[in-house]
């Protein structure tokens, strides 16, 4: 009985040292803000400092304050970029795509909980042992249709090269490593989270067959010219006219931006203004010839969760509370060879964030994080996502010197049963 005893404490000792690395991951402890709270012009240095020794491309950074823009830098190792420089955001993209959607909906052309199905004729879901009805216009806003071709695309080197919108749907050939490319139904609709860049080529298609126009065009005259995004594109010839940025490797190297079949889920061209305008019409006490607040507030409810945590809502990451009943929403986007794009903003206040950027994979995401942190000291879903390995390699540490100290214990007891008899 003592054995089952001792056992039943490591155990206890085990789940206990687990619960205190989990609560310290989650809370930031060890972490402090990268500037007073409060100090947003003491966030704006510390950013560009963390900036100026990391930056490997270019970086575009916009800080704003009750939906006016307040701060703002601009770096570059080639030409200059500013506020209107187009970058390509990757899957940041998906944000705004979104709008595209909630717009149809709006307009009631779309029902979100309807087989989305009804409203395509050029394509339509490869059988499966699933119940291709159960995915609709919601679970593929939220990725949690079923859909498990986690997508991922690489895009083509030419335009020439790119692939219809069907032919991608059925085998995507710019597919990310270790994905086959196929837009399958891969498990039960609805019973759990699976990032999909197919589900928003659905999406682009749905859209498409809805407006009876091409998405470019759609989301320019729905989304982007009521918004004034005047320098934001899906068209890729378009951004070209207007301006690109140099997309710059880790190498210190440039390449073109690529071109994609994939629109939707992960070309979007804008800039930081741009970006900006979009977070300012989302404040509280604005409105917007677009969306309305309730359709707003339905986007931001959560409709995902990972390891108990509420992480999407439709179209929209969850990043972190923001202590006011609500989340820091946005979205975030990284394609090879290094672009990395991250918007964020608090719907409670129109506080918000900007980064595009070229050369350094992680550089805007972790400046993002930063912000999160420094607003609300909330540590956001996807810096809690990278430090879990670390995270985990604590815990093990910590498990194995748990077992060693059981060991111990043991190998002493034996020795003293041994003396006493």
């Amino acid at each position: 009985m003592k054995l089952v005893g001792f056992g039943f404490a490591l155990v206890v000792a085990i789940v206990a040292w687990g619960g205190l690395v989990f609560a310290a991951l989650d809370g930031g402890w060890g972490h402090d803000p990268i500037a007073p709270i409060g100090d947003t012009a003491g966030f704006e240095l510390a950013a560009k400092d963390i900036a100026e020794h990391r930056n490997l491309g270019n970086v575009s950074f916009v800080l704003l304050e009750g939906g006016t823009v307040t701060d703002g830098f601009h770096l570059s190792k080639g030409e200059a970029v500013d506020s209107q420089t187009v970058f390509q955001v990757a899957s940041l993209s998906k944000w705004l795509t979104a709008w595209g959607i909630m717009t149809l909906v709006e307009e009631g052309k779309i029902d979100l909980d309807a087989p989305v199905s009804r409203y395509l004729a050029r394509w339509h879901m490869p059988d499966s042992e699933f119940d291709t009805s159960g995915v609709t216009v919601r679970r593929l806003m939220s990725h949690t249709a079923g859909l498990t071709d986690g997508l991922g695309y690489d895009g083509f080197d030419r335009a020439e090269d790119r692939q219809t919108l069907e032919a991608s749907l059925t085998k995507a050939t710019d597919a990310s490593p270790s994905h086959d490319g196929r837009t399958i139904l891969g498990s039960e609709p609805g019973s759990g989270w699976n990032y999909s860049g197919g589900s928003y080529s659905l999406l682009q298609l749905v859209i498409e067959e809805v407006s009876g126009a091409p998405f470019p065009e759609f989301m320019q005259s729905a989304v982007f010219a009521p918004l004034e995004m005047d320098r934001t594109t899906f068209d890729h010839d378009n951004a070209i006219e207007l301006g690109l940025a140099e997309n710059f490797r880790p190498d210190g190297k440039t390449e073109p931006f690529r071109w994609y079949t994939a629109l939707a889920a992960t070309s979007l061209f804008t800039t930081s203004e741009d970006l900006a305008k979009f977070i300012a019409v989302q404040a509280p006490g604005t409105s917007n010839r677009v969306l309305s607040g309730e359709t707003l507030a339905l986007m931001r409810k959560p409709h995902a969760s990972e390891l108990g945590a509420d992480i999407w809502g439709l179209g929209v990451m969850l990043y972190a509370s923001n202590n006011h009943g609500d989340f820091i929403i946005g979205h975030d986007g990284s394609n090879e060879p290094a672009i990395n794009t991250a918007a964020r903003m608090d719907p409670a206040t129109g506080d918000g964030i900007v980064i595009l950027s070229t050369g350094d994979p992680m550089l805007a995401t972790e400046i993002a994080g930063e912000w999160v942190f420094w607003k609300n000291g909330n540590v956001d879903s996807l810096t809690f996502a990278s430090r879990l390995p670390t995270a985990l390699m604590v815990f093990a540490v910590g498990v194995a010197a748990i077992l060693l100290a059981a060991v111990l214990i043991l190998w002493r007891r034996r020795i003293r049963a041994r003396a006493a008899g």
